[in-house]
C-alpha cells in the first residue's frame, strides 16, 4: 500500500473520551518494549511518527494515527512493565478493556511478541482475552532478526501452543531492523481492515 498521509489524530489518556470515529481501526497491543512504535514507523515508513524509547512503558496513552484519510492505526498501551505500580497497570489495564469494547470501527487487533521467548502469562491472558470479545487476533513475532531463519518455524509453533492458537491463526514473522514481514502485514491490513473500501 502506498502511504500518502499518516498523521496522529487523537492522543486519549485514562480519563479522555474515546473518539467516535467512522474509519475502520485496527489495534496494535503487546507488552512493553515488544517493538510496536517501531512496527508502526516501517510499516508507515515513517523514523519517528511512532515514538520510540528504550525506557519500556512510556507509552500511557493510546494513539489514534489517521492513514490516507481512510483508516486508522491505533497503539495501545504497552503492558507487562514491572517498574510500573500495580495502580497504574490497573489503569492501563482498564484504558485497554474500555476502548476494545466500546469501539465501533475496531477490525481487529495485532498481537506483537517476541519471537524469541515464550509468550508471558500477560501475553497469554491478552490473547485469552481479545478472543473472548469476539476478535481473532493476528499475531506479530517481533524481533525476527535476532534469532536464526531455520529457528522461525520451531519459535513459531512453541508460540502458538503456549498461546493454545488454532491452526488458522495468522502468524507473522517481522523485523524492524530488515523489514521483514512488512508486506506480508500490509497484504493482511488491506484484506482484513480496507477490503471494504479496496
Amino acid at each position: 500500500m502506498k502511504i500518502k498521509s499518516a498523521e496522529l489524530e487523537t492522543v486519549c489518556g485514562i480519563t479522555s473520551v474515546l473518539p467516535a470515529n467512522t474509519l475502520p481501526e485496527l489495534a496494535f497491543a503487546g507488552r512493553s518494549n515488544v517493538g510496536k512504535s517501531s512496527l508502526i514507523n516501517k510499516l508507515l515508513n515513517r523514523k519517528s511518527l511512532a515514538r520510540t524509547s528504550s525506557q519500556p512503558g512510556k507509552t500511557q496513552t493510546i494513539n489514534f494515527y489517521r492513514i490516507n484519510q481512510a483508516f486508522y492505526f491505533v497503539d495501545l498501551p504497552g503492558y507487562g512493565y514491572a517498574k510500573v505500580s500495580k495502580e497504574i497497570k490497573e489503569k492501563w489495564g482498564r484504558m485497554i478493556e474500555r476502548y476494545l469494547q466500546t469501539s465501533a470501527q475496531l477490525k481487529n487487533i495485532f498481537l506483537l511478541l517476541d519471537i524469541r521467548h515464550a509468550p508471558t502469562e500477560n501475553d497469554r491472558q491478552m490473547y485469552a482475552w481479545i478472543r473472548a470479545q469476539g476478535l481473532e487476533p493476528a499475531i506479530i513475532l517481533t524481533k525476527a532478526d535476532k534469532i536464526k531463519r531455520n529457528q522461525l518455524a520451531k519459535q513459531q509453533k512453541l508460540i502458538a501452543a503456549a498461546l493454545g492458537a488454532g491452526a488458522g491463526t495468522v502468524m507473522i514473522p517481522f523485523s524492524a531492523l530488515t523489514g521483514q514481514g512488512t508486506e506480508e502485514i500490509w497484504q493482511y491490513i488491506e484484506t482484513a481492515v480496507c477490503g471494504e473500501q479496496a
